[in-house]
């Protein structure tokens, strides 16, 4: 007769041996199933893990085979139990009663208890999870190496409703105006509604800045505009600055000329014609004139000057401006892509975060450059000093609409709070008139003398605009762990010099002290080693000269601006911390998550469908996991919103350990700083005057340049 063991063997031939044992030896107590159910509790799980969840189906006709099976081997009938018929009432008081003169050992006199010790042989269970473990574990390193996983990103859509006379004059070309008109349109991202009849106006020669919370969609909203998916008027040149030059041979100053293509294209024609006139064919000089006349009037000679103030604007120094685009880093072609739009002049700039990989000196000349732009910009930033400098209008996204403000980003969040409050209490009014009046009518209502006054008053409630309260946008809380503080010496750099490459020094003779209530800002130009003197104080990078002390309990969070380049973009948030820290409960990973304003469905979505500032925040509750008491942050407000920024900065002033920071951000830097270092000249130096004193520097060395 076939045992449970052979019926195993015969559903799951390859089954592990391992895994056969454990369960045989669990089917082996056959006194402890009653149903197939009971068997499928004990041996489902592990079986699925198995041979995967699909064949569920058949593990389940394995339960009833066993169970069939063992009522044959217990020689238990095919047929059901017969229940005996009772032939007296049962008196439940008379049995509760009797309770304690019965055997200690039975607790129940309805209910018979299975014996609770375990049959299951410890050692094969034991086995038989390790091979589980073990597989799930090579699966789970073949996905991470397998870059063809799929990332499963929803897809952004846009539409409106276009009259046909403005698709006439599309078609005719018979609208001349640079000013853009956005009416009736929506966006979606996936089945996420973003923006819902909406209308947007640009004025021709005005600043525009997009603000609103992280995720609600304005970088979608860019990108809907610049490929068209909205309707621009086709006269109307749109660019949107947001991904970096592709490097290759040209050099940076070349990079940008060619955008003009214009003059490149005169300039190549020009090339041609002399090179046929040199072989000898005539008929050509006329031509000719005319391109030399048609480089003069566009003042071709004055762009190589034109490109190179704003490159040098941006950073280059006249020797990177003769490097090719190849030898620069993603952050340095990302400013050759911003000197590009800015050199081309179109009718309609798009900027998304500009500011995210400019040093302050580079930021000072954006934004007094940016200040004389002729044509319609649209910006969308998070930077409050830059947007109180230079926007001239705001654009509020909020509640999947979207409200114009004049002025700049303090202009703005006066007339809002203004605003908001007025229509709070114009809602309390009518609310309190409201049941005023339905008092009255519930009454009066059944008095026949005042029907017609009762009528009257129900009709003019129905008549009165219907007011919706305001929709107060929830605080946003970042929340540092509680640590405990540390005697000095913390961590401190004595006499050190680094270097990477011997003759290159980086730093010289440098000595650092940052105590447990550090508050220290780390500025100065891009490329004077910032992000090298944080790994040194890491001790990533080991000091080639001195030395290094940190104490032995000091527990440090890094915070990387290329955060968003370590994290599987594959996971969501919830399986990103539970590979990095296993062994804790999913409601422990969502509270962490949650303490960063990554709550509900954002949890379980894919890191890749999550906007920057989310993700900056994952990568908050990543670091933040470790429990750290020092804290160690690289450009920690790229991508982050205005309102989390501010909680940013308060979370760092509740914070009781230490923190180095390194931020262009003025205003997180004027809510925390206590201490600025100044890298410069291979030195890190201490500024008496803080940042007040930094920035007038800064804007000196700006006017002696121009």
């Amino acid at each position: 007769m076939t045992s449970c063991g052979e019926l195993v063997r015969e559903t799951f031939p390859g089954i592990d041996e391992e895994i056969f044992q454990y369960v045989e030896g669990v089917l082996d107590n056959s006194e402890d199933f009653d149903t197939s159910e009971d068997v499928y509790d004990a041996i489902g799980s592990i079986l699925s893990e198995a041979v995967g969840a699909e064949k569920d189906d058949s593990i389940r006709n394995l339960c009833e085979k066993v169970v069939q099976k063992l009522r044959i081997c217990n020689g238990d009938s095919a047929e059901p139990e017969q229940h005996k018929i009772l032939d007296a009432p049962v008196k439940l008081s008379d049995m509760a009663a009797n309770m304690d003169e019965m055997d200690e050992e039975i607790k129940s006199v309805w209910i018979k208890e299975r014996d609770e010790v375990s049959r299951v042989d410890q050692r094969k269970l034991e086995k038989a999870e390790a091979k589980l473990q073990s597989k799930a574990e090579k699966r789970e390193n073949l996905e991470k190496k397998d870059p063809g996983r799929p990332i499963t990103l929803n897809m952004a859509t846009a539409s409106q409703v276009v009259s046909k006379r403005e698709r006439a004059m599309d078609a005719k070309g018979t609208c001349n105006t640079k000013d853009i008109r956005i009416e009736n349109f929506d966006v979606a991202f996936g089945d996420r509604v973003l923006i819902q009849d909406a209308t947007v106006t640009l004025a021709f020669g005005r600043r525009y800045a997009l603000v609103g919370r992280n995720g609600l969609g304005k970088t979608t909203l860019l990108r809907m505009i610049s490929s068209r998916n909205l309707r621009i008027p086709g006269h109307i040149s749109v660019l949107h600055v947001e991904q970096e030059v592709l490097g290759n041979e040209t050099i940076a100053l070349e990079s940008v000329l060619e955008c003009d293509t214009v003059r490149k294209g005169l300039i190549d024609e020009e090339k041609a014609l002399q090179l046929a006139i040199n072989q000898g064919e005539t008929g050509l000089s006329g031509r000719l004139t005319e391109i030399y006349a048609e480089l003069e009037a566009i003042e071709a000679d004055k762009a190589p000057a034109r490109a190179s103030v704003i490159l040098s604007g941006l950073g280059f120094d006249p020797e990177m401006q003769r490097r090719a685009t190849k030898e620069f880093s993603g952050g340095w072609r990302m400013r050759i892509a911003l000197a590009r739009a800015l050199f081309s002049q179109p009718d309609l700039l798009l900027l998304d975060e500009p500011t995210n990989m400019l040093d302050m000196k580079a930021i000072i000349w954006l934004e007094n450059y940016l200040l004389t732009w002729a044509s319609t910009l649209l910006v969308v930033s998070h930077d409050r000093h830059f947007l109180n400098i230079v926007p001239t209008d705001v654009l509020h996204l909020h509640a999947q609409s979207i409200d114009c403000y004049r002025g700049n980003y303090d202009a703005f969040a006066n007339t809002r709070s203004e605003r908001m409050l007025n229509q709070q209490r114009e809602y309390e009014s009518q609310m309190a008139f409201r049941a005023h009046v339905q008092t009255f009518i519930d009454k009066f209502r059944y008095n026949a003398s005042r029907a017609s006054l009762v009528q009257s008053k129900i009709k003019m409630l129905e008549k009165l605009p219907e007011l919706k309260p305001v929709e107060k946008e929830t605080q946003v809380v970042l929340k540092f762990p509680e640590v405990e503080k540390l005697s000095p010496p913390i961590l401190q750099l004595d006499e050190v010099s680094f270097f990477y490459v011997e003759g290159k020094t980086i730093f010289d003779n440098v000595n650092l002290n940052a105590p447990m209530d550090a508050r220290i800002c780390l500025v100065g130009e891009n490329g004077t080693g910032k992000t090298t003197l944080l790994k040194i104080l890491l001790g990533e990078n080991p000091p080639t000269k001195g030395n290094r002390f940190c104490h032995r309990s000091l527990r440090i969070g890094y915070f990387t601006q290329h955060h968003v380049d370590q994290m599987d973009m594959r996971l969501s948030p919830v399986e990103l911390l539970q590979h990095k820290y296993p062994g804790k409960s999913v409601e422990e990973y969502r509270r962490q998550l949650g303490s960063f304003g990554v709550s509900g469905d954002l949890a379980l979505q894919q890191i890749a469908s999550l906007s920057g500032g989310q993700k900056s925040r994952v990568a908050f509750a990543l670091m933040c996991m470790g429990n750290p008491n020092f804290f160690i942050l690289d450009e920690p407000t790229n991508h982050l919103d205005i309102e989390t920024i501010e909680a940013l900065g308060n979370a760092i002033n509740s914070f009781k350990g230490g923190v180095v920071l390194v931020s262009h951000d003025e205003r997180l830097i004027r809510m925390v700083c206590t201490e600025l270092w100044v890298c410069g000249n291979k030195k890190v130096i201490c500024m008496e005057g803080g940042f007040e004193e930094y920035r007038a520097q800064v804007e000196k060395e700006i006017q002696t340049t121009l």
